[in-house]
């Protein structure tokens, strides 16, 4: 079933054109150096247009790994491909399960709260999501590697790859679980004073303290180090060839750099630069 013509699923000339344009993206983060403006999270703002924190990181992560899986499926028989290799499946089921993680676990099951989001902020991600998943199914299930052989050669590559990103998609699930703790700790104990003195929870939605555990010991944001990790090892297991893949790590890493950065002033602003001390903002003992 083609849900739009040329795109869902894509051809090759407009799968071609958005995956090279979308190596250049690094430019478009450049504004983020210039503007220290970021309605999301520890940054948010008040603003009436604002989006429900949790429903709307959820409806702007989720149709990546959507969008990836249903071209998966349908693009090879548009083709006129047989069955995708076994690698060609594992990194589309890697990125899913990332993103299942990031898009329904996280929002929906496992943060006591979240702070709201700002419809540019949701727009922006949704298109990024879309663009990239797009970029890496087109290269998943037809345009790249189609056939066993095409793989040879690269096992330990392969191999070395699913190492690193499995460490680091566990990195990544430690420290946003010591995130997680210090609102859920403080909602318990919220709840015990106010069955105490007869009154209603006051919420942890705007609550924030100094992580410890972990990398948190040497940089504020290792979470995002750890997903560096992740898209660095999936890279691995593509190959130099995988240009999606490439452009997904360095696009990550060129928008989220400037957000930890001012994460880093944030925490300065709200803490102090003595309780902030020597950690960097997401590489230790460099930024």
């Amino acid at each position: 079933m083609v849900l739009v013509p040329g795109l869902l699923p894509p051809s090759r000339e407009n799968w071609v054109i958005i995956n090279n344009l979308w190596q250049f993206f690094p430019v478009v983060t450049g504004i983020q150096w210039l503007i220290d403006w970021y309605p999301q999270g520890k940054t948010s703002v008040e603003s009436r247009f604002n989006l429900p924190g949790k429903w709307a990181w959820a409806l702007m992560e989720a149709p990546g790994f959507i969008t990836l899986l249903y071209n998966m499926k349908t693009l090879p028989a548009e083709l006129g491909l047989g069955p995708l290799p076994w690698v060609n499946w594992t990194m589309a089921g890697l990125y899913s399960i990332h993103y299942f993680y990031r898009a329904i676990l996280s929002p929906l099951f496992l943060n006591p709260s979240m702070s709201p989001i700002h419809p540019i902020v949701f727009v922006s991600a949704l298109a990024f999501n879309l663009t990239n998943s797009l970029c890496l199914s087109g290269f998943l299930a037809g345009y790249g590697p189609t056939t066993v052989y095409d793989w040879s050669g690269r096992l330990y590559y392969i191999q070395a790859g699913l190492v690193i990103w499995g460490w680091a998609l566990l990195g990544n699930i430690f420290h946003d679980e010591d995130l997680r703790e210090i609102r859920r700790s403080a909602l318990r104990r919220q709840k015990i004073q106010a069955k105490k003195d007869n009154k209603p929870i006051e919420g942890v939605k705007k609550l924030y303290m100094m992580p410890k555990n972990g990398l948190f010991h040497y940089v504020l944001f290792p979470h995002y180090l750890c997903e560096w990790f992740e898209w660095a090892g999936f890279w691995m297991i593509g190959g130099l060839a995988c240009t999606p893949a490439r452009a997904f790590l360095f696009n990550e890493i060129s928008t989220m750099l400037p957000r930890a950065l001012q994460g880093r002033r944030w925490y300065i602003q709200k803490f102090g630069k003595d309780r902030v001390g020597n950690r960097k903002a997401v590489i230790p003992g460099l930024i």
